[in-house]
């Protein structure tokens, strides 16, 4: 069967690997140059059942409310008259109860822990390269207080499958030796031996090119200006440089699959959440993190690529603004320095910012919508590294009809 997977991101590359792997014919449309430029590009980088919290929650809520008349490190909010951002955070409030927090936990945990195994498999299957790093991450805590309310809060982990051990701030710095100069600024660290971390960009590069050299297509530079409807089917996709017609079709743009979607009918609660990330060149310093982890009272994350680490932090409502300046990262840099004062060269950084594609719940959505032959595969939000490879055999099980290995019923497209 031939199947047009609209995205060139994590998300569809990755569809686009499992439907090659079953036998049928894919072809991936990307408005960019290359695959993963846009929110696949800059990411954290972290494959993190361990972080896999849910992002709506009473917390979240209060931080929510504090962002609107005060700029925070983490979270900044833009008012805006976008009338699909507000049904959408009306959602979102509906999400930030203790009962939907851990109904949204358990399942984000349940597609973490699958997709972690499907990833395995694919880079077992290609050989892929992506620096990755395992060895688990440290989620460090600055007072006793914050380390033993997420202590707490890690037993339905623990529960759930994810091996989650509190640490001193000696054990840290044995578990990884930057920690050993700075162990007076923090009380102690989560240390969770599972998590992994790894370059997202380079990644989905590598399938894109293992993929292209048995043959399937990648129509880049190609930007889709519509999706045909006819007899209650999709026809065809109408993009800058022409048409393509397939069996089925699988919407896998992140954020942009909300509008797109809503031209033909679809519902999807999918809204951008703007996240900042800085990558800096090693070049020689002596003293990089060696695992990934959260900086969790500054709220930024870290991973250690090889060659860069890579610092990202920031969750903002800004629309689908990708603009930034280098102000808006000096929270960042700073929070940075003090943690990590000899990661990388701090002089050289690369800026970047993304639109993460998140949902009321933050759980992704699969699944068929509204017409026989379209699929959707989208809604990732901040985990889209970590659930990418159970993502796209979630979806290529779907499309054959198959039950997939992973329960997705409660994140299937409703309408």
């Amino acid at each position: 069967m031939r199947v047009a997977v609209l995205g060139a991101g994590l998300a569809g590359v990755m569809t686009a690997y499992e439907l090659f792997r079953d036998g049928h014919e894919p072809i991936v449309i990307d408005r960019r140059s290359e695959p993963a430029s846009e929110t696949s590009y800059g990411n954290a980088g972290m494959i993190a059942p361990g972080h896999a919290y849910s992002w709506a929650s009473p917390a979240a809520l209060r931080t929510l409310i504090r962002s609107i008349r005060h700029d925070d490190t983490a979270l900044r909010f833009r008012l805006q008259a976008d009338p699909h951002f507000w049904a959408w955070a009306a959602r979102f409030v509906r999400n930030c109860t203790e009962a939907r927090a851990d109904y949204n936990t358990v399942r984000k945990v349940g597609l973490c822990l699958y997709s972690q195994g499907e990833l395995h498999r694919v880079v077992a299957e290609t050989g892929v390269d992506y620096g990755a790093a395992k060895g688990g991450a440290l989620y460090l805590h600055r007072t006793e207080e914050a380390l033993a309310r997420a202590d707490r809060n890690a037993e339905l982990m623990r529960r759930l499958g994810v091996e989650v051990r509190r640490v001193t701030p000696f054990e840290a710095a044995q578990i990884d030796q930057v920690y050993l100069p700075v162990q007076d600024r923090f009380a102690g660290a989560l240390y969770v031996s599972g998590d992994e971390s790894g370059d997202a960009r380079r990644f989905t590069r590598g399938i894109a090119s293992w993929l292209i050299e048995r043959g399937v297509a990648f129509r880049m530079d190609e930007t889709i200006e519509r999706i045909s409807v006819a007899r209650g089917r999709i026809d065809r996709v109408v993009t800058a440089k022409g048409e393509v017609q397939a069996d089925a079709y699988v919407l896998a743009l992140g954020c942009y699959a909300a509008p797109l979607g809503r031209t033909i009918g679809l519902r999807l609660p999918i809204y951008p959440v703007k996240g900042y990330s800085l990558t800096i060149p090693i070049a020689g310093r002596n003293n990089p993190p060696r695992l990934s982890g959260v900086d969790e009272h500054n709220l930024f994350a870290f991973a250690n690529y090889g060659e860069h680490v890579r610092l990202t932090a920031i969750a903002e409502f800004a629309g689908y603004d990708w603009s930034h300046r280098p102000s808006d990262f000096a929270g960042l840099l700073k929070a940075a320095r003090e943690l990590f004062p000899d990661a990388g060269d701090y002089a050289q950084p690369e800026y970047w910012a993304g639109l993460r594609p998140m949902t009321p719940s933050a759980l992704p959505i699969f699944g068929r919508a509204r017409y026989d032959n379209l699929y959707v595969n989208a809604g990732h939000g901040h985990m889209g590294w970590t659930w990418a490879c159970g993502s796209g055999r979630i979806t290529a099980d779907l499309i054959a009809g198959r039950t997939p290995g992973h329960d997705v019923t409660s994140m299937l497209y409703r309408g």
